[in-house]
């Protein structure tokens, strides 16, 4: 991983990794992981990321709310957590040059592919999530402006 993006990612999420292997993992594509074994991939990372972002968010919204319907807090919650809002925000951090990609998804775009962006944002929140808990992802969400 190339230190100053790292640093410059550190800046625009204002924290500090612990664990650079970790965050390293959640910046493996599947793709890449494939083609050398026994590297792990960020799915696992990204499971954990989409559960505490969606966590963070419907605290949010039900928090600004209390008396909303469910089924409008649930459109909103849908809306914020977007895969499209993802690889925004995911593009507007550069996570994609930071991602350790496989030679095809390499070749045919992959940085720039909006799937790709907001599960690697979602890996990203994992590792955030696993350093700094709950409290740490709702610092990264905000910061993110997605309310």
């Amino acid at each position: 991983m190339d230190p100053a993006r790292v640093a410059a990612l550190e800046r625009r999420l204002d924290l500090r990794f612990r664990d650079r292997a970790l965050l390293e993992r959640a910046l493996t594509h599947a793709s890449y992981a494939h083609e050398h074994p026994p590297v792990a991939d960020h799915e696992p990372l990204a499971l954990l990321g989409d559960a505490a972002l969606g966590l963070v968010v419907a605290d949010h919204l039900f928090q600004e709310d209390p008396r909303a319907p469910v089924g409008a807090l649930t459109a909103r919650r849908a809306a914020l957590v977007s895969g499209a809002n993802l690889a925004r925000w995911a593009a507007e951090l550069d996570l994609g040059a930071l991602l350790r990609l496989g030679r095809g998804e390499e070749l045919s775009g992959g940085r720039t592919r909006a799937s790709i962006l907001a599960t690697a944002l979602e890996a990203v929140l994992g590792v955030v999530y696993l350093e700094g808990g709950l409290p740490a992802v709702r610092r990264v969400v905000a910061r993110l402006a997605l309310w």
